[in-house]
């Protein structure tokens, strides 16, 4: 069962910190109009008949799907029979469909308030910990093994800029700070401050690292400042 909500957790962190919806405000009307077409209809629809419903040529419908196929929104399904030749349907990709607000941060604050109420909170910052070092760990299979601790923070700033974080290696001579100026999880962090052990546990794992945590912007900070530590066990003995 644990392993499971491990699994889970990670899929939903993933999902969670997708940037498709800031591009939904970027591409054009048109475009948007004709991705919501093809969010409501799952088989997909050929280009006459988004020409039909969008009041636009088919020489447009083509433009904007060969755009869409471009930036990999929108791909070919099945065809579909006609009086003549058969037609192409066009529909949303995954990654097309993630571009429209999907309540994951709801979600998510609905299960950890369940677990709350079932395990407590310490159980909770313990099972967000341990949820953390699993997609740490799995993560870290791509760092260097010899990668000292100054390398092992970039990969880990590296690795969290990717997940939406804006974070950077901190201005420390030591270079084993990371900031963050931008929370993934703010708004449910803000609610439920257990969410940052995820975060904690990610990157202890990664870096093969003990975690400080000391400066945080639910807390009134100007940024997540996470200061990274050599295990006890990767100190030299003179």
């Amino acid at each position: 069962m644990e392993n499971t909500i491990a699994k889970g957790g990670a899929r939903l962190y993933h999902e969670s910190l997708t940037g498709n919806r800031a591009m939904l405000e970027t591409i054009g009307e048109r475009q948007r109009d004709l991705l919501t077409l093809l969010l409501n209809e799952k088989a997909g629809l050929t280009v006459e008949g988004l020409s039909s419903r969008l009041q636009i040529s088919r020489n447009a419908v083509r433009q904007h799907l060969t755009a869409l196929e471009r930036d990999r929104l929108v791909e070919r399904g099945d065809t579909k029979p006609s009086g003549g030749r058969p037609e192409q349907l066009y529909r949303l990709t995954e990654a097309g469909a993630e571009l429209f607000p999907r309540r994951y941060s709801w979600f998510a604050e609905l299960l950890i308030e369940r677990m709350a109420g079932e395990i407590g909170g310490e159980g909770v910052r313990a099972k967000l910990d341990a949820m953390g070092r699993d997609v740490g760990g799995r993560l870290r299979a791509d760092l260097a093994p010899d990668a000292d601790l100054r390398e092992r923070t970039r990969a880990a700033a590296a690795v969290m800029q990717d997940l939406g974080y804006e974070a950077r290696v901190g201005a420390a001579p030591e270079g084993t700070t990371i900031e963050a100026s931008n929370c993934v999880f703010h708004r449910l962090a803000a609610k439920l401050p257990e969410v940052c052990h995820f975060d904690l546990g990610l990157l202890g794992a990664f870096a093969d690292a003990k975690v400080d945590h000391q400066e945080c912007m639910v807390r009134g900070g100007n940024v997540c400042r996470f200061r990274l530590a050599a295990n006890p066990r990767q100190k030299k003995t003179p």
